[in-house]
């Protein structure tokens, strides 16, 4: 029974050493996985540790695997001195970098590239462990790229769905160079029209369209560095796309032109298209139709038309061969109701007003000259006797520029615009003798 328990209480020892050891193993010492390093430049393979260098006793080896080659030895160390090196060849091209057993490459080259293996034996003499560790970092050398160059074929403008267009995106140095396309500074992604080749470098849209059209670049970079090309536009023939009838007259209500009898009106037929399409104008009557003018803009005199009449304008690029076309109806119709007719009305004055106004005028005028005669006798007037008549209040038919409208009336009604209206007026008639009635009346009259 003892003899079994002493062997329980080893085989738990060495289980708790296994993990205390793969614990530390996994801890204590880091370098990256990767390191990507510039040609011509140095390297510093750099090795981190997690416990005191003071505390522990190292031992390991460095060595180097070419793509495609056996592992070589570049050194072996002991604590914070290299013992040796594999060959002389090596001792210019890595040094050990004590005291945590770091490898600096001080000039990369191509046969600097490949993974490096890291063996550490490190000893904890204050615990009395032993601490095996192995790492392995890859290590690539690249040469940084060159401003990229792109090229468009064909470079002229080409036809929206009849054509094709191939990008090229080249430089003159780098190595491992990857490529990526941009249109408007946004990456453009493979699709049903857009084909990359492997690396990117050339890019064919098939067949071009509308949405194509921008600035162009290349973005080429590898591990170490990134340029970005000139821009190229790509400019397309497409449409006519988007059309429209628009005009500033009349009241339109969906596809139906409202304008005043007599009323010129203008059309304007417009459309998303390069080149800049043509237009025909086309009027529909009674299922027949005929070409009225061929041009961007329709005129039409409201006078000449029916109530109502169905208009066709039809947009042709030339280039593209594509057309497309929109209808509408014009009807005339008085639109003086709303908005319109009241400030028409605001400006216009009522031939009635003006009748109206002119028959208040005259009589305060007749009013006024009454009481002036009897109160205020003008100067040489032996008496009122040379106001004495018989006045007789008329009206005349005609303009306002009648000769016999007196020049009070004529006055006043200047701010009245040329309107057929009655003009009224006062005649005096004097009798040859004054009789002793018209007297006795007169006299009573300037009493009161």
């Amino acid at each position: 029974m003892e003899g079994l328990g002493r062997r329980t209480f080893i085989a738990l020892c060495l289980y708790t050493a296994l993990l205390t050891l793969s614990e530390v193993n996994s801890e204590i010492v880091h370098i990256p996985s990767v390191l990507h390093g510039v040609k011509g430049k140095s390297l510093l393979l750099s090795v981190e540790t997690y416990f005191r260098l003071e505390d522990v006793e190292i031992q390991g080896s460095w060595y180097q695997t070419r793509p495609g080659g056996p592992k070589t030895l570049l050194v072996t160390f002991h604590n914070h001195t290299a013992i040796m090196l594999a060959s002389m060849r090596h001792r210019k091209r890595y040094f050990f970098q004590p005291p945590n057993a770091s490898l600096l490459i001080p000039r990369l080259d191509e046969a600097a590239e490949g993974d490096y293996h890291l063996d550490l034996d490190i000893h904890f003499p204050q615990r009395q462990e032993l601490v095996r560790a192995e790492r392995t970092v890859h290590v690539t050398v690249d040469v940084p790229v060159s401003t990229p160059v792109i090229q468009k074929t064909p470079s002229s403008t080409v036809v929206e769905d009849k054509e094709n267009v191939t990008w090229t995106c080249r430089v003159e140095n780098g190595t491992r160079v990857q490529y990526q396309w941009l249109r408007n500074n946004m990456p453009l992604d493979v699709s049903a029209r857009h084909q990359f080749s492997q690396d990117n470098s050339t890019l064919v849209i098939n067949p071009v369209r509308k949405k194509d059209i921008g600035q162009y670049r290349c973005l080429a970079r590898n591990h170490i560095s990134q340029r970005q090309s000139h821009t190229l536009d790509l400019s397309v023939f497409y449409g006519p796309y988007n059309l429209a009838v628009k005009s500033d007259h009349g009241l339109r209500t969906g596809e139906v032109f409202t304008v005043n009898p007599g009323e010129l009106v203008f059309f304007d037929c417009q459309a998303d298209s390069n080149p800049p399409n043509s237009c025909m104008w086309i009027s529909k009557t009674n299922n027949a139709t005929e070409v009225i003018t061929v041009g961007l803009r329709l005129e039409v005199t409201s006078y000449k038309l029916a109530q109502a009449e169905e208009f066709l304008c039809r947009a042709f690029n030339n280039v593209t061969q594509k057309q497309d076309e929109t209808q509408f109806t014009l009807v005339v119709a008085s639109l003086g109701t709303g908005k319109e007719r009241y400030v028409q009305e605001s400006r216009s004055f009522s031939p009635l007003a003006a009748i109206t106004l002119s028959c208040l005028f005259i009589s305060c005028m007749l009013l006024v000259y009454f009481r002036r005669s009897c109160h205020h006798p003008k100067r040489g007037h032996e008496d009122a006797t040379e106001d004495f008549g018989i006045y007789e209040f008329v009206s005349i038919p005609g303009k306002m520029e009648s000769t016999q409208a007196s020049s009070r009336s004529l006055a006043h009604l200047e701010s009245v615009q040329d309107l057929h209206t009655t003009i009224y007026d006062v005649i005096r008639h004097i009798p040859e003798t004054p009789t002793l009635a018209t007297q006795s009346l007169l006299g009573k009259q300037c009493e009161g």
